[in-house]
This record gives C-alpha cells, sequence and structure tokens, in this order.
C-alpha cells in the first residue's frame, strides 16, 4: 500500500510516495504560487502530487489516500484552514479542492503535527506507543502521539508546546504571554540571548565569531562556549536550564516513551542533549521508575512533515 504526503509551506510545495512503513519513495517540490487564490495554490499541490507518483513509477490508482500537512489555524475534521496568513488563506476548504483534483480522500493536519507523527511512525518514536516532539526553531512548534494515536485536543489546538509558561511574568511572547517556553527555547530566543551577552560582554569571542550582532546564529553560541567563552558558556549553561526545565514538565504530565527534539539547536547533538538529560534524569517525576522515558534528537529532519502526512490515515 502506498500514500501520498503533502507538505504546504510559504515557499515550497513539496509531495511524496510514502510506503506503510514510512519510507519515502519519490518526493518532488514545486515553488508555491504566492498572491493566487487558493485555487491555483491547489493546482500547484496536484502538479507535484502526479510528478511523485509518476516518477516513482506508479499511478494514482495505486495510492491509497493524500495527506497534507500545513500551517496556520486547521480543522481536520472539516478540511478547511481557517486562517494562515502566509498564503493569505482564509476558510479554504482545502481537502474539497483536493479531492476535486486528485479523485481521492484526503487528510489534513497541522504541520507541527504531522512531523510529530512522522517521527513517531518512522523515526526516533518508532515501535512506542508514546512520544513528545520539540521542534526548536523559529519558534517552538511540537506534537504528540498518545496511544498509538495522534493527539490535537477536541478543538484541534493542543500540544501547543511552545506556549506554556516557564517563567511566570517573564520574556514577553509572540502569542500574547509572558514567560513561554517559546520565548527561553526557540532558536529565536537563543539568538536573541547571544546578542543580549555580546553586547554586556565586548571582549567576548562571540564577537570573534560573529563579527557583528546580525551574524549571530545559533551555532554561534555553542562554538564560543567550546573555545571555552565565559560568556557563551552562560548562554549556553541558561539555555540548557530552560530546555531541561521544559522537558521535564512536559515528561511530568505525559510520560511519554519517548522525547524528541528537532530544529537548528538539535544539530549539536550530545552536546546540547546529555546536560539536557541530566536535567530530566533528575527531575523527573518517575525517576525512581524502573520504566523511564526516552530523550533523544529527532532521526527524520525535513522529511518528518511529509511521512506523517501521508501516514495520517494510519493513526487518526
Amino acid at each position: 500500500m502506498y500514500y501520498l504526503g503533502i507538505d504546504l509551506g510559504g515557499t515550497n510545495v513539496a509531495a511524496a510516495v510514502v510506503d506503510e512503513a514510512g519510507k519515502i519513495l519519490k518526493k518532488v517540490s514545486l515553488p508555491t504560487p504566492r498572491g493566487v487564490p487558493a485555487e491555483q495554490v491547489a493546482d500547484q499541490m496536484a502538479a507535484a502530487s502526479r510528478a511523485a507518483v509518476e516518477q516513482a513509477g506508479l499511478s494514482m490508482s495505486d495510492i491509497a489516500s493524500v495527506g497534507i500537512g500545513s500551517p496556520g489555524t486547521i480543522e481536520p475534521d472539516t478540511g478547511v484552514i481557517r486562517f494562515w496568513s502566509n498564503l493569505d488563506f482564509s476558510n479554504v476548504p482545502l481537502t474539497a479542492l483536493m479531492a476535486e483534483r486528485l479523485d481521492k480522500e484526503i487528510y489534513l493536519e497541522n504541520d507541527a503535527n504531522a512531523a510529530a507523527l512522522g517521527e513517531f511512525a518512522a523515526g526516533a518514536g518508532k515501535g512506542s506507543q508514546s512520544m513528545i516532539a520539540i521542534t526548536l526553531g523559529t519558534g517552538v512548534g511540537g506534537g504528540a502521539v498518545l496511544g498509538g494515536k495522534l493527539y490535537t485536543g477536541f478543538n484541534y489546538a493542543g500540544m501547543e508546546v511552545g506556549h506554556f509558561v516557564i517563567e511566570h511574568g517573564g520574556r514577553p511572547c509572540t502569542c500574547g504571554r509572558k514567560g513561554c517556553f517559546e520565548a527561553y527555547c526557540s532558536a529565536t530566543a537563543l539568538i536573541k540571548r547571544t546578542r543580549e551577552v555580546m553586547e554586556e560582554h565586548p571582549d567576548s569571542k562571540l564577537w570573534e565569531l560573529a563579527g557583528t550582532l546580525e551574524a549571530v546564529n545559533g551555532r554561534t553560541p555553542f562554538d564560543a562556549a567550546a573555545l571555552g567563552d565565559a560568556a557563551a558558556g552562560k548562554v549556553i549553561d541558561e539555555y540548557v536550564d530552560y530546555l531541561g526545565c521544559g522537558v521535564a514538565s512536559l515528561v511530568n504530565i505525559f510520560q511519554p516513551e519517548v522525547v524528541c527534539i528537532g530544529g537548528g539547536p538539535s544539530a549539536q547533538g550530545e552536546t546540547l542533549m546529555a546536560p539536557v538529560r541530566y536535567i530530566l534524569n533528575r527531575e523527573d517525576y518517575a525517576r525512581n521508575s524502573v520504566h523511564r522515558t526516552r530523550l533523544v534528537r529527532a532521526a527524520l529532519g525535513n522529511d518528518a512533515g511529509i511521512i506523517g502526512a501521508a501516514l495520517l490515515p494510519l493513526f487518526r
């Protein structure tokens, strides 16, 4: 059995043929049309889909269903994108548009939830029954699979893992709250904090590595800390403390078999994971249990969302 997954992004539309084990047979990416009606975006999605199927040596009759992962406010039960600012989408009946073009059963899900499902089915959580995924990017995204099923809340707005508070009255967050996990542990927050510390420490090696405040990226503080820079070490220690706090809190609520962390900072591997794991081992309420949550890096990278979208009918 083969499934088709579509990753609808603001820059590109990617479509992939995926087998039941979550292996991608063929993937095709096309530019996302901007400033056009939703029907034209759907046309491009269909074109990428047909190209992927053809290049995989299959026909549409071999495809059991089509799953779409999309940003924005999603209603999976109605197949409607209620709002997505990047493409000016408002109340777009995307599953109906795609069913007209592909004549297949269509599933729609938030892209972060689809990525979590991909990791569960074919990546870091494969073989488990429950997993929390955390993605450290522009914000902090994520999702959960509990009891082998994707969990999104009764209104499909659940698992906004970036927006629980870890510092009451703390840093302002884009969501309107203060002290959110995202405001401390996104790659954006790491970069912002690095710049603040650079201004406080003009003699830091952070300046040697970045040159300017604008050139700072998520690797800069890790690279400087590896050179023994105290200011960079301060940034990393603080970042790890907050990340460990957030991870431990999620584990204490859900006690999943696996927590996986992806996104830019996760590329540091055990430099990041080991100290976060130390905090989890110290603060996990079930730390004396024989069965403990495993903390691992995400395994699928940018393919997680498209694999999860394809496999949506198996885990709803």
